[in-house]
């Protein structure tokens, strides 16, 4: 009888404890002042990249953290230097909520391998997506949580120069990268410490820039847009891309 009372007892603390995320999140989100609200939206780069630096901000990062004020940093490398971050969001701050490091990992973060469209060109998507599976056991050892990859616009023009970030030119090649990139990227736990976060870019469409031109116009039909350019992002969505 003992044994049966206390297997409910376990399982019902079990289930009390399986909230969702929306729940955890509105539970959180209730307790928060606008400035830490405002906060989470906030993101500085701490290392050599471009971009605004902690050290310009009249606060460096460790108060920054400590009153709420960011919630992720860009180019912080490094398993010291995420986790000193770290110990201050979960155990200083008020309301503990931690941080996210996001890096650039688009081709490997110490193992180096071909750029995205070279990768493409092997027409091998389980090799890719070993590939990405390596470059998160990597970057997650170092603290990154999310990277900014894969990079599913379809590019028709070389004079863009960001054609080699992405698979090409064909929706259906480009559609199977992205779902072989952000499977190895987030393997099938991304609660695993050797996952990280994948993340689609750019916007749809952006890579059918005129000229050539970054950044700049583009003018296509709802056909085509639907047709060539959604299909690799709506791939990834499917494949639960997180971000």
């Amino acid at each position: 009888m003992k044994k049966i009372i206390l297997f409910f007892l376990v399982c019902t603390i079990s289930f009390a404890q399986k909230k969702t995320i929306e729940q955890r999140v509105d539970s959180v989100f209730a307790l928060m002042t606008l400035d830490e609200k405002v906060g989470q939206l906030v993101q500085y780069s701490g290392g050599w990249a471009t971009g605004t630096q902690t050290e310009k901000s009249n606060e460096g990062s460790d108060a920054l953290i400590l009153k709420g004020k960011v919630g992720s940093f860009l180019n912080v490398v490094g398993a010291e230097a995420t986790k000193k971050m770290q110990k201050i969001a979960v155990e200083q701050s008020r309301l503990k909520i931690p941080l996210i490091f996001g890096l650039d990992v688009i081709h490997g973060f110490r193992a180096t391998f071909p750029v995205p469209l070279a990768e493409a060109s092997s027409w091998n998507p389980g090799l890719v997506e070993k590939s990405a599976r390596w470059q998160a056991i990597e970057a997650s050892s170092a603290g990154i949580h999310w990277t900014f990859n894969p990079m599913v616009d379809i590019a028709r023009d070389p004079r863009w120069g960001r054609i080699m970030e992405g698979s090409g030119e064909d929706p259906y090649l480009g559609s199977l990268m992205a779902v072989a990139r952000v499977k190895g990227y987030q393997g099938n736990d991304l609660s695993a410490n050797n996952t990280i976060a994948a993340c689609i870019k750019h916007f749809a469409g952006y890579g059918g820039a005129e000229g050539g031109r970054d950044y700049n116009t583009v003018d296509f039909s709802e056909r085509t847009f639907r047709e060539v350019y959604l299909r690799p992002f709506k791939a990834a969505v499917e494949a639960g891309a997180a971000t």
